[in-house]
């Protein structure tokens, strides 16, 4: 999928490209069996995930740092499909012990867990550290997803064994969403929407932005793929250093120390090799 597929919108061997839309990708699937949790879903690409899905039948579980965007992204969904199953609960990425207590918050709910959209993020934020004293960015996109995601895991794993599937089907895979202007340019938005002027046709609208990861996470056709990565609806192969083991080891080990020195004990329960 190169420049030319994304700028026309020629659809891939998938049969979706650039220009679907994330209702488009889950047109005729019924997924009123699934629970997912998105994180950041209270606006922009996360907000449209979980409309969707919901609309596919999914109990989408969303978790938010603000729950009052969050409740009124609810409230559209049940405005557009009044039987839609949408929980909140809150959620800073940013902060291990709100990690924890969303984790715990879930659990409570005794709920499965069939996906987890890792979503949330934030970019080009002035330089601050989090409450646990890490840089805020690395904190909310990377440690804190790989936390909540091994915190998690074992439900996962559970869900998939009393669902029926053979042993314990976990596939995990990763998506680019394309270029869309959100509320995670807020720091640079100004920047952003020139730059947009003189490079029109290489954006995405929200719902096409959506795509991606509603394609990867309902579509039969995937059932079974994993340690992939899509871009407008279609395998792509990632960056050489994407695809460096040896890297991806050392950010694995770094992760688990960087936690642990947080919480001065091992919060994760889990062996630290991938």
């Amino acid at each position: 999928m190169g420049l030319y597929s994304l700028i026309t919108g020629r659809r891939g061997p998938s049969g979706f490209g650039s220009a679907t839309t994330a209702e488009e990708v889950t047109q005729g699937i019924d997924a009123t069996h699934l629970t997912a949790i998105i994180t950041g879903g209270a606006g922009g690409i996360g907000m449209e995930t979980a409309r969707v899905m919901a609309k596919r039948g999914v109990h989408v579980v969303i978790g938010a740092r603000n729950i009052g965007a969050a409740e009124n992204g609810k409230a559209e969904i049940l405005r557009q499909n009044t039987n839609a199953r949408v929980t909140l609960l809150h959620l800073d990425l940013s902060s291990v012990k709100s990690i924890r207590a969303f984790v715990r918050d879930f659990h409570a709910l005794h709920l499965p867990l069939n996906l987890l959209i890792n979503n949330a993020g934030v970019m080009f934020c002035p330089y601050q550290l989090s409450e646990d004293e890490i840089e805020l960015q690395f904190a909310t996109n990377h440690i804190g997803h790989f936390l909540l995601t091994n915190l998690l895991l074992d439900t996962m794993k559970t869900t998939a064994k009393t669902s029926g599937e053979e042993g314990v089907n976990i596939t995990v895979n990763s998506v680019h969403p394309g270029l869309i202007l959100t509320n995670l340019f807020q720091h640079t938005a100004l920047l952003m929407r020139f730059l947009k002027f003189f490079s029109f046709y290489l954006w995405k609208n929200i719902p096409q932005g959506a795509a991606t990861t509603c394609y990867v996470a309902l579509h039969p056709t995937l059932k079974g793929v994993t340690g992939k990565y899509f871009a407008d609806c279609n395998e792509v192969t990632p960056s050489k250093l994407a695809r460096d083991e040896t890297l991806a080891q050392k950010l694995w080990d770094f992760s688990v120390k960087l936690i642990n020195s947080v919480s001065k004990k091992n919060y994760l329960g889990f062996e630290d090799t991938i």
